[in-house]
C-alpha cells in the first residue's frame, strides 16, 4: 500500500535578526511525513527543534522569520498564507500539544471553558455536544474522575495532569497533522506509556500524522517511524528509527544516544556528549576546596536522619462551602513518614498527583500539613511559629522546580534571579563578590559567564531549567530538594547536570531529595527510592535492590512500563558500571 505524503518541508531556513547580529536558528532542513506515520525530531536544547514545530502552524516569535524554504500540507502550500486563513488551518488541520502546559493554559478559565470554546470553534457541536466531548477527552488522556475535574482550573492540576489537559486540547477537532513539543516531559511512565498509546492509535487509525518534538529517547525508540536528529539548527542524519537508534552514521547522533540514561545497570557518572566542533569534552568536575561552594558550610552534625517526617497529612479543599459537611476534600498525602540521612539522595517517584511535589512542598515550608511533624537537623520545623525562627533552616534547603518558565521572573536579568538568595541571606560583602559567583555558578550549570545579562525569555526550556539549578545552589544549601529537575533537559545537558549534581553532592556531602518520573534517571542518581501512590507511600527500599526485588504491586507496575530502549546502539561505549555495594 502506497502511503501519501501529508507534510513536506523544503529548504527550511529561518532567522532571528537582532540590532548587532542574525541568528540563523534552522539551516537548510528538509524533512517530509507521510499520513499515519510519526516523524521524530531530536537534539539538544537551542537545536532549533521546536523553531521548526512552530514554524509549521505559523507561530515564529518575533523578530523570528522564515527567509527561505517552503511547507506544504496535504499538496498545500501553508507558510505563505496570510494570517486570516492560518488561523482557519489551526487546531482545526494541525494541532499543537506545546511544550509548557502552565503557559498555554488560561489560569482564569476552567478547563471545561478551554475545551469547549475549541471544540465549538471548530467542529460546532453545540453548547451540551461541546461539554460531553470534553469530558470524553479529558477521560481518553487518563484523568480520573473527569466530570468533576473538567470544572476546575489550571492551578488545580499537577503538572502531569495539566500536560493531560494539553493533549486533551490538540485532540479537540480532530486534526490531520499533530505537532507535539515534548509531550511527555511532565508525565510519569504510566500516564506517558497511555498518552503515547493513544497517539499511536490515533496516527494508525485515522491516518493522522504527527511530528514529535523530544529529548526522550525512551519515547522516540517507542513510537516513532522516523527520526530527524537536529544539530545547532542543522539536519545531520535523517531515516528510519530503527536504523538511527540502533546503527546510527553521524558521531554527534553516536554521542547523543550514549547519553541516554540506562535503565537496566547503575554507572558511575554519565556519558558526556562529544560536539562536532569541539577538541576535547568539557570537564565539570570541580575543585571544592576553592571553589566558592565548599566555603563556610560549617554545620553542626546532628545524631539521626537529616530529614524527619512523622505521619504527615496534607488537605485541600477542592469544592469550597460555608458549611463544613458540604465542602468537598482531596487527600493529597496520607500518612507519610520517612527518613532522610546526611549526604543521602532519596529518590521519589509515583504517578503524577500521588503526593510527590505535595512532600517537597510540605518539607520546605511551603505548605503546612494538617497533620505529623517534620524534623530538619533535630529541630521540629512545625513547632516554629516565627518566620525569623525559620529562615536560617531555609538558608539550608533549596528546591529546584518541575517547571522552569514559571519559577523565573520575566522582568529579572538572570544576574539579579541567582544573585537574590545570595542578598537576601547576606552570603556575599559587596555587589562585585556577587556577580563573580554568579557568573561561577553559571559557568558549572553549562551557561557560561555571559548568559548573566540576559533575560528568561532569552533561553529554551532547558537552558531555563540550569538557571534554576544555579539559584538553587547560590545559598550553598545543605539540602537540595529536585522537583523533576531534569524533565525539560535533553539527555546531553541531563547528562551534564546529574554529572554536577553527583559531583557536588559527594564533595559537599549534599543531601538530596530526588523527585522524578523518570525511572532511569532514579536508578543512577539514588541511594534509596519511596513509591508513592494516590498520598500512600507504599514501598521504600535501596535503590537496587527495589529495581531488582520490587514486593509491592504497584511498584512492579511502574517497572513493567519503564522504556527498555530496545534496539538502541550501546555498545562500545564508555560507560563504567556501580560496583556492588553488597
Amino acid at each position: 500500500m502506497t502511503k501519501l505524503t501529508l507534510l513536506q518541508i523544503n529548504n527550511l531556513e529561518i532567522e532571528f535578526p537582532s540590532r548587532k547580529s542574525v541568528l540563523r536558528a534552522v539551516d537548510n532542513v528538509s524533512l517530509s511525513l507521510e499520513k499515519g506515520d510519526i516523524l521524530g525530531i531530536v537534539g539538544e536544547s537551542g537545536a532549533g527543534k521546536s523553531t521548526v514545530g512552530n514554524a509549521l502552524i505559523g507561530l515564529l516569535e518575533p523578530p523570528g522569520q522564515m527567509t527561505k524554504g517552503e511547507i506544504f500540507l496535504d499538496g498545500n502550500r501553508i507558510d505563505n498564507l496570510p494570517d486570516s486563513e492560518k488561523q482557519k488551518i489551526r487546531g482545526k488541520e494541525i494541532g499543537m500539544i506545546f511544550q509548557d502546559p502552565l503557559t498555554s493554559l488560561n489560569p482564569l478559565q476552567t478547563i471545561e471553558d478551554q475545551l469547549v470554546e475549541t471544540i465549538n470553534l471548530h467542529l460546532g457541536l453545540g453548547e451540551n455536544g461541546a461539554r460531553e466531548r470534553a469530558v470524553e477527552l479529558l477521560d481518553q488522556v487518563g484523568i480520573p474522575d473527569p466530570d468533576v475535574r473538567v470544572k476546575q482550573y489550571p492551578h488545580q492540576f499537577s503538572g502531569g495532569m495539566r500536560q493531560r489537559v494539553v493533549v486533551a486540547l490538540a485532540l479537540c477537532a480532530e486534526p490531520n497533522l499533530i505537532i507535539a513539543d515534548e509531550p511527555t516531559t511532565a508525565l510519569d511512565v504510566s500516564i506517558q506509556a497511555q498518552i503515547l498509546d493513544l497517539m499511536r492509535g490515533l496516527c494508525k487509525e485515522k491516518q493522522v500524522g504527527m511530528v514529535i518534538i523530544t529529548h526522550d529517547m525512551g519515547v522516540i525508540a517507542d513510537i516513532t517511524d522516523r527520526v530527524a536528529v537536529m544539530y545547532r539548527g542543522r539536519l545531520v542524519e535523517h531515516g528510519a528509527t530503527e536504523k538511527i537508534l540502533g546503527n546510527p552514521d553521524h558521531p554527534y547522533t553516536q554521542s547523543l544516544i550514549s547519553a541516554v540514561p540506562r535503565p537496566d545497570i547503575k554507572l558511575i557518572r554519565f556519558p558526556q556528549v562529544t560536539y562536532i566542533e569541539d577538541v576535547a569534552e568539557k570537564n565539570t568536575e570541580i575543585d571544592i576546596t576553592e571553589h566558592w561552594l565548599g566555603k563556610a558550610r560549617e554545620y553542626e552534625t546532628a545524631p539521626g536522619p537529616l530529614v524527619e517526617l512523622k505521619n504527615i497529612g496534607m488537605r485541600f479543599t477542592t469544592k469550597p462551602a460555608f458549611l463544613r459537611k458540604n465542602r468537598i476534600f482531596l487527600d493529597a498525602v496520607n500518612n507519610v513518614s520517612l527518613d532522610i540521612h546526611e549526604g543521602e539522595v532519596f529518590g521519589l517517584v509515583g504517578e503524577s498527583g500521588s503526593g510527590k511535589s505535595t512532600v517537597a512542598r510540605i518539607i520546605c515550608g511551603l505548605y503546612t500539613p494538617v497533620s505529623g511533624a517534620i524534623n530538619f537537623a533535630g529541630t521540629e520545623l512545625t513547632a516554629l511559629k516565627k518566620q525569623s525562627d525559620l529562615d536560617p533552616f531555609r538558608k539550608q534547603m533549596q528546591m529546584i522546580f518541575q517547571d522552569p518558565y514559571s519559577s523565573l521572573n520575566p522582568r529579572m536579568r538572570v544576574l539579579d534571579i541567582v544573585a537574590e538568595p545570595i542578598l537576601f541571606h547576606q552570603l556575599a560583602e559587596t555587589r562585585r563578590e556577587v556577580e563573580i559567583i554568579v557568573k561561577d555558578l553559571l559557568e558549572h550549570v553549562g551557561l557560561g559567564a555571559q548568559s548573566a545579562v540576559k533575560y528568561p525569555h532569552e533561553f529554551s526550556g532547558g537552558q531555563r531549567q540550569r538557571i534554576s539549578i544555579a539559584r538553587a545552589l547560590a545559598t550553598r544549601p545543605r539540602f537540595l530538594i529536585c522537583d523533576e529537575p531534569t524533565s525539560a533537559l535533553d539527555v546531553s545537558i541531563q547528562a551534564q547536570i546529574l554529572n554536577l549534581l553527583k559531583d557536588l553532592q559527594e564533595e559537599l556531602g549534599l543531601t538530596m531529595l530526588f523527585i522524578s518520573h523518570d525511572l532511569p534517571v532514579i536508578r543512577q542518581m539514588c541511594d534509596r527510592v519511596g513509591v508513592m501512590k494516590d498520598g500512600f507511600l507504599c514501598e521504600m527500599k535501596e535503590t537496587e535492590v527495589l529495581f531488582e526485588n520490587p514486593e509491592h504491586e504497584y511498584t512492579q507496575h511502574l517497572l513493567n512500563l519503564m522504556p527498555r530502549l530496545e534496539g538502541l546502539s550501546l555498545e562500545g561505549l564508555d560507560m563504567q558500571p556501580q560496583p556492588n555495594q553488597n
